[in-house]
């Protein structure tokens, strides 16, 4: 690999991390979907009826477990004052009769993502997509499996056009209709109820139609019809008023309600008792109104079936029944009936057992015979079709499995002939020839587990090979990242590389070995690029181990006495102890008081001295930290709270304010020889912006109000919202007019920008998030400088950074381009002034911006869950159900304080007079060290909740480099240009990095380092 430069770097990062972020789906979550297999149905006598001639599938969207069945006083009472009216009661009370008197019911277990495709697809099809497959998304992206729809003679469906047309368009032509409302339905502002009844009066149209059409009659006479009512109502009321509330207890009423109508409807039409009925939901929902992870309370769903088929409420005249061990149920007052939970992929096996058709070929379902009012022998026959239609599954993918292995390992329990399938599956028909009914249940049962298990042996099969090389991916990376660090910001580019003729052929060896397995194993591209990395990455370090060499040379030259090896050695486990404890952090974001708290005493370490000189600045560092200290531990669960919104807004005027009444004296301050007042454009513009954060604080306040009555969002508020957002973000671009170059007028310019729409876009308290986390970053920014300038001793008088030739902002981007194709990564101009070479103290400073970064996410939310996050804001700019538009309004927000740090570690570069990308490079280094400990935590087994967890820390941390690699760039434009002089005054100098420049080492006397300075008065 040639050298690279800072370009090439960053390329190198964001491809490696873009294609090893994949290997937890190839490793864990392999897609279950395979082809080819045969379908079974249950046997029956000639002249045998199915269960049922027809089924009825009614899906609440968004139905939590408990609100379904607990009991709450009427949220809409036609009396508020009547007798009673306060009594807590149940809200679906049709639903409850048909758990006490006519069938059976249960608690469906969901897995994450808990979304609405993935759910819909287990309900409908027994398959659990893997955690990927939300990404495909919703609308015309069809299902390329099998389902009960698939399977049926006929599919009505009527509800959501988000769900309905991917299963219509993956489906056999013409064997489903599917009738949606349109998207303007979907607003988050409005009644939600009106989504449900828009089904209920469809379905109603429909019989009611065939009583003029003949055609229609017969069709709906017909047997194996299947309809399908996808009630929406639920979801979105959810979403914009939480579970909890009055609004989504209603909506509970009408579907109720709607329910009861649908099943006379349906049962005065046939009038034969024929009809079953399911009635279950995707998924559940949050506190908070959210969903998408594995938290119980969105993958707890109910499920209810009753009809022809169905077996009775079992039920206990002593004391509690089966199924309420969990304690979960105490407070539905069905203690003594039973309780029968299933897996979600469980109800689609139940629903093709009832409506007499056969099982879809990709289920992975279980029958739950607790469902079924079966004779004995039909049981066992449904139990054997079910295990047949899993062992298929197997016997198909063992056979892709073979085709691709030089020496195929079989799984043991099916290894040989007398536990083969096939005999197995004779072993049971024998039983039940033999009339042993309830063995051959068993049997079958045993088998469709076995079979389970095969299957996820045979997804597991490449485990530990793939792990092994995403490792050394891993490792080679960060040795890597390290090697052209030092290369690049110690030494300069003065070392060579250095390839022999063993080491070529070592990995060429190795290369051509790996590669011709992978090829003879037939694997897929994605194993190839996970062999490449780390062959490339260790045969440049091995290459650059000249780099390696003299850079510890370098770095640790002035480290000789016992005591200072004993130091460093410590302040190197201290290092690896704090990223562990940021890996602790996604799991506890109190993590983060305990370290804002101790930061606060940080600058002690430098001394008595330090701190006496640095009163003011120490004291508003340990301020600024406790105040952030403050907001995890504050609840990650928010709910709409205006006077915060406003109080937040309310600093971010005074701000603006205080700013432009004393810029001068502020200016002054930092640089002592300078003086700096407002033009006439720039104070003016600075006005403008402060009135756009007053006007987006009335805006808010009058949008809140009217969501809150259930007013909708008014058309011109909405509009005047996107016109704060949008001039909010250009406003910047006109300050390059009349340019004033000091950095803390750029960030504040930087501030005011994004503050209008972290006032738009937040819910409660994120907005004095916002004050006090730019308020500790330029307090952090003028610590680091004034701590480096502590400890530089190479002359009676601090050391301020080079001055760097100022350039508006219009010219930034032609700037920042040639600096990035430049191989050290430094201006092109003659005159361009050199950077100082980096120190171990450096190390700390990249830890302190890694620090920081992930405190932005967890301040204000959980970063292990994304449904932590509100949508409630975004409403307010879109309130028609966009899942996109209103993702990427939720992302805006969530990345404004990234784009903020970037700026101040932009400024420090410039401060410390290190290279442009030097810090930026490090963070990217050690960040992965965070990303290996999440990849061997990812897991495929357990609770939903510990799975989804796990997923999302490892793909957030393997995105932070990324992330990191784009913030770079973000951070040269805001920051092109601006002049860095030093707090304290003195003599401005430059600096060339061709000797040695004397440095207390973290502040404990030694030295480091290798820069002289050339001082040049000006």
């Amino acid at each position: 690999m040639a050298r690279l430069g800072r370009f090439g770097f960053l390329g190198v990062a964001i491809l490696f991390h873009s294609v090893y972020i994949v290997s937890i789906f190839d490793i864990y979550f392999v897609s279950p979907i395979v082809h080819g297999m045969s379908s079974f149905a249950v046997q029956r006598s000639l002249g045998a009826d199915p269960p049922a001639k027809r089924l009825v599938l009614i899906v609440g969207d968004g139905l939590r477990a408990d609100k379904a069945f607990q009991s709450f006083p009427d949220p809409s009472p036609s009396n508020p004052n009547a007798p009673g009216a306060l009594e807590p009661r149940p809200l679906a009370p049709f639903l409850r009769s048909r758990v006490l008197m006519s069938g059976t019911f249960g608690v469906s277990h969901t897995r994450m993502p808990t979304e609405s495709r993935p759910g819909h697809v287990a309900l409908i099809a027994g398959l659990y997509e893997d955690v990927s497959s939300v990404t495909t998304g919703w609308k015309l992206n069809p299902v390329n499996f099998d389902s009960v729809f698939n399977r049926s003679r006929h599919t009505w469906s009527w509800g959501s056009p988000d769900i309905l047309p991917m299963f219509k368009e993956g489906a056999v032509k013409g064997r489903i209709d599917a009738e949606t409302y349109g998207e303007e339905f979907e607003d988050f502002t409005k009644d939600a109820t009106q989504l449900d009844t828009w089904v209920f009066h469809k379905v109603k149209a429909l019989f009611n139609s065939a009583a003029k059409n003949t055609t229609l009659d017969h069709a709906l006479r017909q047997d194996k019809n299947v309809f399908f009512l996808h009630l929406l109502g639920l979801d979105t009321t959810g979403h914009s008023y939480r579970p909890y509330s009055k609004e989504y207890l209603h909506n509970i009423k009408v579907v109720d309600q709607g329910v009861r109508e649908m099943t006379k409807l349906i049962e005065d039409f046939y009038g034969d008792g024929k009809t079953a009925f399911v009635f279950t939901a995707d998924h559940g929902m949050s506190d908070w109104g959210s969903h998408g992870d594995g938290h119980p309370d969105n993958t707890r769903t109910p499920l209810i079936v009753w009809g022809s088929g169905v077996a009775r409420p079992v039920i206990s005249t002593s004391g509690k029944a089966i199924g309420h061990e969990d304690g979960f149920s105490a407070d539905w007052g069905l203690d003594r009936v039973q309780r029968n939970d299933v897996d979600q992929a469980d109800v689609a096996a139940l629903m093709a057992y009832l409506a007499g058709v056969d099982f879809p070929v990709n289920s992975v379902g279980e029958l739950p015979l607790a469902y079924v009012a079966g004779e004995p022998k039909e049981k066992a026959e449904a139990a054997l079709a079910n295990a047949r239609g899993v062992m298929e599954m197997y016997k198909v993918r063992e056979e892709q499995k073979k085709a691709n292995q030089l020496r195929y390992r079989a799984y043991g329990p099916l290894a040989d002939e007398q536990h083969s399938v096939d005999h197995r599956v004779m072993e049971i028909r024998t039983e039940i020839d033999q009339g042993h009914f309830q063995q051959a249940i068993t049997m079958s049962q045993e088998l469709l587990h076995t079979g389970l298990d095969g299957l996820r042996y045979l997804q597991r099969y490449d485990w530990l090979f793939l792990r092994v090389l995403v490792t050394l991916g891993y490792l080679g990376w960060i040795a890597f990242a390290i090697t052209t660090i030092t290369d690049m910001h110690v030494l300069h580019g003065k070392t060579h590389t250095s390839r022999t003729i063993a080491t070529s052929s070592t990995f060429g060896a190795i290369s051509a070995a790996l590669f011709s397995y992978l090829f003879m194993r037939k694997a897929p591209l994605t194993y190839y690029s996970y062999a490449a990395f780390p062959l490339l990455f260790w045969e440049e370090v091995v290459a650059r181990r000249e780099a390696i060499l003299l850079g510890s040379r370098v770095l640790f030259k002035d480290i000789q006495t016992r005591r200072e090896k004993v130091v460093l050695s410590i302040e190197t486990l201290a290092f690896v102890a704090f990223l562990e404890v940021l890996v602790l952090s996604y799991f506890h974001r109190t993590v983060y008081t305990l370290c804002f708290i101790g930061a606060a005493f940080w600058p002690i370490l430098y001394g008595l001295d330090f701190v006496m000189q640095n009163k003011t600045l120490v004291g508003t560092w340990a301020v600024a930290c406790s105040s952030m200290s403050i907001f995890t531990l504050l609840p990650a669960i928010k709910i709409e709270n205006i006077h915060m919104i406003l109080t937040g807004g309310s600093l971010m005027v005074l701000v603006g304010v205080l700013y432009i009444l004393f810029e001068k004296s502020i200016l002054s301050s930092t640089t002592g020889d300078k003086q700096s007042s407002l033009d006439g454009l720039s104070g003016t513009l600075l006005g403008v912006q402060v009135g756009l954060i007053m006007l987006a604080m009335i805006v808010t306040r009058s949008s809140v109000a009217s969501l809150q009555a259930k007013n909708g969002l008014p058309l011109g508020n909405q509009v005047l919202g996107w016109a704060i957002l949008i001039s909010s973000l250009s406003i910047p671009f006109l300050h390059s007019l009349q340019p004033n170059n000091h950095y803390l007028h750029r960030l504040v310019i930087i501030f005011l920008t994004f503050s209008p729409i972290f006032i738009i876009l937040t819910i409660s308290y994120e907005g004095l998030f916002y004050f006090a986390f730019c308020a500790t970053l330029v307090t952090w920014v003028r610590l680091e400088h004034h701590i480096y300038n502590y400890t530089t001793t190479a002359s009676s008088f601090p050391l301020p950074s080079p001055i760097l030739e100022p350039k508006p902002l219009s010219e930034a981007l032609p700037a920042i381009s040639s600096q990035l194709h430049s191989p050290s990564g430094q201006p092109t101009d003659s005159t361009a002034p050199q950077y100082r070479s980096l120190t171990l103290s450096d190390a700390r400073i990249s830890l302190f911006f890694l620090y920081l970064l992930q405190s932005a996410f967890f301040s204000t939310g959980n970063i292990a869950s994304l449904a932590s996050f509100s949508l409630d804001s975004v409403y307010r700019l879109i309130p028609i159900f966009d899942p996109f538009s209103q993702g990427l309004l939720l992302v805006l927000k969530l990345i404004i304080p990234f784009a903020v740090i970037s700026a101040n570690l932009g400024i420090l570069n410039r401060r410390l007079g290190v290279a442009p990308s030097s810090l930026f490079m490090l963070v990217m280094a050690i960040s992965d060290v965070l990303t290996m400990n999440f990849f061997w935590l990812v897991r495929d087994e357990g609770s939903w909740l510990d799975i989804g967890t796990s997923i999302s820390h490892f793909v957030i941390a393997s995105v932070l480099c990324v992330f990191v690699a784009g913030l770079e760039f973000v951070s040269e434009i805001f920051v092109s240009g601006v002049e860095v002089g030093g707090d304290m005054g003195g003599v401005k100098e430059e600096r060339r990095m061709n000797g040695t420049e004397g440095v207390k080492a973290n502040g404990h006397g030694g030295k480091e380092g290798n820069g002289v300075i050339e001082k040049k008065d000006l």
